[in-house]
């Protein structure tokens, strides 16, 4: 039987990026990603659900990760299930599935994920304006968009 394993979300960091290295100096990169559903229940009442999610990646994206993104900012990232074990301090074994991030691209503006929308200050005048964020990352740590889903029957697509 043939296996498959891979994972695609979208979601909000839950804490800023933790940067580490291993022995061999390579970087690593943790941290949290929040997923929320939404959906009507029975009682047609609205309802919501948030998965929370470790995520760690290493390398060149672990590096760009740590440095573009903060607490709150939306990503989509692609990779596999991992399981770790490992004995705790207390002896007891101890177990977490986490994604292992293959690719990601980042989501929103700049702005979004700073505690308030991208909208919600009006524009300062030119005189007051702050100088320009930095670039965007490189084109090498960035992933293609994910192909464009049309809207059926103008209906949203419920995700």
């Amino acid at each position: 039987m043939a296996n498959y394993n891979k994972v695609i979300l979208i979601g909000n960091l839950t804490r800023d990026p933790q940067m580490s290295y291993l022995p061999s100096q390579t970087p690593v990169v943790e941290f949290g990603l929040a997923v929320n559903r939404r959906w009507r229940g029975p009682d047609n009442q609205q309802r919501e659900e948030t998965c929370f999610v470790d995520c760690r990646t290493y390398g060149k994206q672990a590096e760009t990760i740590n440095q573009y993104m903060r607490k709150g900012n939306p990503i989509l990232i692609e990779g596999r299930l991992q399981y770790d074990t490992w004995e705790g301090k207390d002896g007891v074994k101890r177990s977490k599935h986490r994604v292992f991030v293959e690719r990601f691209q980042f989501l929103g503006s700049p702005a979004q994920g700073q505690g308030r929308p991208a909208a919600a200050a009006p524009p300062p005048a030119a005189s007051q304006r702050p100088a320009p964020a930095p670039e965007a990352p490189p084109e090498e740590f960035a992933e293609p968009a994910p192909p464009e889903v049309e809207e059926a029957g103008g209906e949203t697509i419920p995700f």
